[in-house]
């Protein structure tokens, strides 16, 4: 299968390893929500029986990084998407699977516009972790770039 015909999941998945690792579904991505699951297992659990701190982190960057690619990839060939810092909340105790929302903080327009102009556009990306239950177990955000190429 080309790199035009995978998923944005898909691709993720083959070039990530941390995602095939963490068996992370890609449920839906769109250049406006990505949602992605990181499945309840047993050897990714915390000492509460729960998810590890770090496997919602890496979920919740992979959601980010998710809808970045699905907004941005036509930009992909000037520019490549960094993520230049991040900050977690964990709100409330997370078992059994968990599921990351993300959507942007910024219009694709703008950060398009600070890209065309030369500059180096910094953007937020917001994701809420919920557990099954529906409860917002996590808050997170990543601030991404478009860092021109050459």
């Amino acid at each position: 299968m080309s790199a035009e015909q995978m998923s944005i999941g898909e691709m993720l998945a083959a070039t990530v390893p941390m995602a095939r690792t963490l068996n992370l579904q890609f449920l839906e991505t769109t250049p406006d929500r990505a949602v992605v699951a990181l499945p309840d297992q047993g050897e990714y659990h915390n000492h509460v029986g729960g998810p590890h701190a770090g496997a919602m982190f890496t979920l919740g960057e992979t959601a980010s990084g998710t809808i970045v690619l699905a907004a941005f990839g036509e930009q992909l060939a000037r520019a490549v998407p960094l993520a230049v810092r991040a900050e977690i909340a964990y709100r409330k105790l997370a078992m059994g699977a968990v599921t990351a929302t993300a959507t942007l903080g910024r219009p694709v327009a703008d950060v398009v516009a600070e890209l065309d102009a030369g500059e180096r556009p910094e953007f937020p990306v917001s994701i809420e972790i919920r557990r099954a239950d529906g409860a917002v177990t996590g808050e997170m955000t990543v601030v991404w770039t478009l860092r021109p190429n050459g």
